[in-house]
């Protein structure tokens, strides 16, 4: 294989490339949100500077992704703290855990999303939507909201606010010498967003302690509700936000 050949590839390994080239589109995508207060030292030892932090509320999140272009479908689970940087809100992606090889590599060479490999499931059982996550045999995580209970006039317009914040994730890539050839702050901002349903209502989270899925070190203090969304969106490329190696 020629160089240029080389440099065409969009990621290993050549034969059969793990994910084709982005921008990547998400159809009927959907989220279970569970905001909760926590401890706010917890907080600023979970962000890495500069991130500032915003408040003293979380998220834990599930997403069941049945349709994306490139990755196919899979389903993911996520801590999200709400931070600044230089004043601008934003959310930082603390862990990530997802069933598919093909975005757990593409999210975590691409963008820098801290995936691992994890079960996550949300299901609608009955009347209540139910979130989960398994690591290592263990539910670490579980969440639980009614089931379409109310929809708020204004909440459409504002979950496309909150899908359009920009996150932020944490990229470290090891060079050949196993010391940081890659530190940097990435932010990535979702594009053509379409909020086809939204929900608030009454949740529940419960966050078991694991050592490999450390979830539950921001612990749960008070649940302040849930979101349930149905949406489309791209995910672009991202761009950099803070170089620690500069």
């Amino acid at each position: 294989m020629r160089k240029e050949d080389v440099l065409q590839l969009p990621s290993m390994p050549l034969q059969s490339p793990t994910y084709p080239r982005g921008p990547f589109r998400f159809f009927n995508r959907k989220y279970l949100i569970v905001n909760y207060l926590t401890d706010p030292k917890a907080i600023r030892d979970a962000l890495p500077e500069p991130l500032e932090p915003d408040g003293n509320q979380v998220s834990v999140q599930w997403l069941d992704l049945p349709d994306g272009e490139g990755f196919g479908a899979y389903s993911a689970a996520a801590q999200v703290i709400p931070c600044t940087l230089k004043g601008e809100p934003c959310n930082f992606i603390s862990q990530m855990y997802v069933n598919n090889t093909s975005p757990l590599a593409g999210g975590r060479e691409i963008w820098g999303y801290p995936m691992k490999f994890g079960h996550a499931s949300l299901i609608t059982h009955g009347d209540t939507l139910t979130g989960s996550l398994e690591y290592a045999s263990q539910i670490t995580a579980q969440g639980t909201m009614t089931y379409k209970h109310q929809v708020h006039p204004e909440i459409a317009h504002r979950e496309n606010l909150l899908l359009a914040r920009k996150q932020v994730t944490l990229k470290i890539i090891p060079g050949i010498d196993g010391k940081p050839e890659i530190a940097q702050l990435i932010g990535i901002t979702f594009e053509n967003v379409t909020v086809e349903g939204a929900w608030i209502g009454n949740a529940r989270l419960d966050l078991t302690p694991s050592v490999n899925c450390t979830l539950a070190d921001l612990p749960v203090h008070q649940v302040t509700g849930g979101v349930h969304l149905v949406t489309s969106m791209t995910l672009p490329y991202g761009h950099l936000l803070h170089d620690y190696l500069a």
